[in-house]
């Protein structure tokens, strides 16, 4: 097992070396994404802390790690209290814990894991810029860097060409009158050159930097460029240099005089000093691709109802799987996300997990983001609540689903059964909502906790996210968050519908669709133009805990089609006994 211990000793070491008081960890790497290769999993191997959200700070005397509220279980139980106290990223942040503790101290970061904009609210304490990072020099047997090959992402998933994507992006610049524009988001990279990788375990990612000039010109910066191919190159075209990571320097030096646009909310703070440093004039805007990237095209649109359907074939096979392995005991979380998983691996196009699946029975259900391992693995025992969260990657779709589902074979309790209704409801009403244009996200979130609310009830996470195409499963800018920006929904985004409820020690409940925003047919006397959302996951809820007396009868109603609409789509590719299974799973709540 890590020595967290002396690992923490030995990093403290070498900050006293450099004459800094101590030093942050975050919980991402110089792409600034929330999923990171091994060589980037600083934090985790510094904490031992493995989730997707998270900052560490190390004093000479003193530790802590933050989190949000979808990991406040997971962090007590991967770390060491002796050595990290465990606090809250909204609740206790970084910023006050550092001003209590460390004020007017120095304070080390690496330039490379930290945008501008996250550094300028840190206040109270002197920040040094550390590179290369402490921490590398303490990691003996850190991993390589990914090397995996590019490859371009077919126009038939696409829909887009990339020459009239950069041309979009250049254009934007020339109104805006800069030169340039530095993409450190590496999905603004892919969607923008249409290309691909295998980079991160779960999202098609080639981690590459880009310069995207106003005359349409890109050179796209990655570590070993000789993993793209002669025949990517071409396809590229000859306005795409591809170089070595070690050209950045050089090439933003070249900028001097120059405009050049910089997202502070994306982008490390490394490329914002070395512009500067070399006389270019830095400008605050937003990446240019990332509204555009969220807005799928017609084609995209295309790729994720088919890719919805070809996914929601495995999901029916695996919900009849569990109907009627777990009442006979013998499942445990493993072996049932392992069983998911081979059905999706037999699904025309499947390529990956869109994230490692969340297979949490009872009180590990109550983790948001629980992932189960050999060393937590438990038997998914008789009458008990099971929730699984997962999803595929696919050429021309992304999918992400969760049901909460009862092992039987006796009755769910009707309390668990109020508390799952509720979360349904609140489930219902974000999915069926029509809108004016111009509402955002952080408007929308109540919508889905009303229900909750009404019974005193609240759950510590967003409502819903971004979801990319062939992309990440998380893709901004849009959420269904209080904490999110203000961003207007647009015709084209993919969201999730996902308001939870979870008991501590007992069970977890979350209900998960995907939701693509369209514009809604006009009614009488409308004057602007309003929204509505079309669903497009096809699963059945979980009949044995839907309380009907609890619902209103056009919740009931929708329901019912819901349910005839997925029997009706995805009824006919099912084999006999899994279909008998989904007739009966979607019969009728009104009889």
């Amino acid at each position: 097992m890590p020595n967290h211990s002396e690992r923490l000793s030995a990093l403290r070491s070498v900050l006293a070396a450099a004459g800094v008081d101590g030093f942050l960890v975050p919980r991402s790497d110089e792409h600034l994404g929330e999923y990171v290769p091994a060589s980037g999993e600083r934090l985790a191997w510094l904490t031992g802390f493995t989730g997707s959200a998270g900052m560490a700070a190390v004093l000479a005397d003193k530790a802590a790690v933050f989190t949000d509220g979808r990991y406040t279980t997971q962090v007590q139980a991967e770390t060491d209290d002796s050595l990290f106290e465990r606090r809250h990223l909204t609740e206790e942040p970084l910023e006050a814990w550092l001003r209590a503790h460390a004020e007017g101290r120095r304070i080390g970061y690496d330039p490379w894991l930290h945008s501008e904009a996250a550094l300028k609210r840190i206040t109270g304490v002197q920040l040094v810029p550390m590179s290369p990072n402490p921490i590398d020099a303490v990691w003996r047997d850190r991993p390589a860097p990914p090397a995996a090959a590019v490859v371009a992402h077919p126009l038939e998933y696409a829909g887009v060409t990339a020459e009239t994507k950069r041309e979009a992006a250049a254009a934007e610049l020339r109104k805006s009158g800069e030169d340039a524009v530095v993409l450190a988001d590496a999905h603004s990279v892919a969607w923008l050159l249409n290309i691909r990788g295998a980079d991160l375990a779960n999202t098609p990612l080639a981690l590459a930097f880009a310069l995207l000039r106003a005359d349409g010109s890109v050179r796209m910066f990655l570590h070993a460029p000789d993993r793209v191919s002669a025949e990517t190159r071409s396809i590229l075209g000859n306005r795409v240099a591809v170089e070595p990571r070690a050209h950045l320097p050089a090439a933003l030096g070249e900028l001097s005089g120059r405009k050049v646009r910089i997202d502070p909310d994306l982008t490390p703070e490394w490329f914002a000093a070395t512009l500067r440093e070399a006389g270019a004039i830095v400008v605050a805007g937003e990446d240019p691709c990332r509204l555009p990237r969220a807005m799928k095209n017609p084609v995209e649109q295309q790729g994720a109802r088919d890719a919805h359907a070809r996914d929601a074939v495995a999901v029916a096979r695996f919900l009849a799987w569990f109907a009627a392995e777990a009442p006979k005991g013998g499942q445990s979380e493993m072996s049932a996300a392992n069983q998911l998983l081979a059905f999706r691996r037999e699904v025309k196009g499947f390529t990956a997990e869109s994230f490692p699946a969340i297979s949490g029975a009872a009180e590990n259900g109550a983790i948001v983001h629980y992932r189960v391992t050999e060393a937590t693995d438990r038997p998914i025992a008789a009458d008990e609540c099971y929730l699984i969260d997962s999803g595929g990657q696919f050429p021309d779709g992304t999918t992400d689903i969760t049901r909460t589902l009862w092992s039987g074979p006796g009755a769910a309790p009707a309390g668990l059964c109020a508390r799952y209704t509720a979360v349904l409801r609140g489930h219902i009403a974000l999915g069926t909502l029509r809108f004016p244009e111009g509402v955002a996200g952080p408007h929308l979130d109540a919508i889905a906790r009303r229900p909750l609310w009404e019974a005193g009830l609240d759950y510590d996470h967003g409502t819903g996210h971004g979801v990319g195409s062939f992309l990440s499963v998380h893709e901004g800018p849009v959420a269904f968050s209080r904490a999110a920006k203000v961003v207007p929904i647009r015709p084209g985004m993919i969201l999730s519908d996902e308001p939870g409820y979870y008991l501590p020690g007992q069970y977890g409940i979350r209900i998960e669709n995907l939701l693509l925003a369209r514009l809604a047919e006009p009614q009488p006397d409308q004057v602007r133009p309003f929204l509505e959302f079309e669903t497009l996951t096809l699963a059945p809820y979980a009949r044995a805990l839907i309380e009907p007396a609890l619902l209103t009868p056009a919740e009931i109603r929708w329901i019912d089609a819901y349910q005839a609409r997925v029997l009706e789509e995805v009824g006919p590719h099912l084999d006999e006994a899994t279909r008998a299974w989904m007739e009966a799973e979607c019969a009728p709540l009104e009889a």
